[in-house]
């Protein structure tokens, strides 16, 4: 059994290019880009978040606990009950609020 050939010849033979394969390359820039600029950018807001609310959930908890370490380290060292451990760091952490508010910028201020 013999083959035969006609006479036509197909157009990417022709042209000696692969279409096919530039499309399937044409299709496959085209989604990197649209990935690139959605998707990524996406994903690092995504992280961004969540780092940040896991720094800020252990901050608290290292917050309270030096808190906490803080009123019984006082409470060894001052003579007197717990409420004046309790009173000194209450007092601390007063000074501390009020410096931080007279650092604050008002809304107005260009700061």
């Amino acid at each position: 059994m013999a083959t035969r050939t006609t006479g036509a010849v197909s157009a990417s033979s022709q042209s000696g290019r692969d279409w096919p394969s530039e499309t399937a390359d044409s299709i496959e820039r085209l989604v990197g880009t649209v990935r690139s600029k959605t998707a990524e950018p996406v994903e690092r807001v995504a992280r961004v978040v969540v780092y940040g609310l896991l720094a800020a959930v252990l901050g608290v908890a290292v917050l309270v606990l030096f808190t906490i370490a803080l009123v019984r380290f006082v409470d060894v060292y001052l003579p007197g009950d717990v409420w004046s451990a309790h009173l000194l760091v209450g007092v601390l952490f007063t000074l501390v609020g009020l410096f931080l508010w007279s650092r604050r910028a008002s809304s107005g201020d260009p700061r």
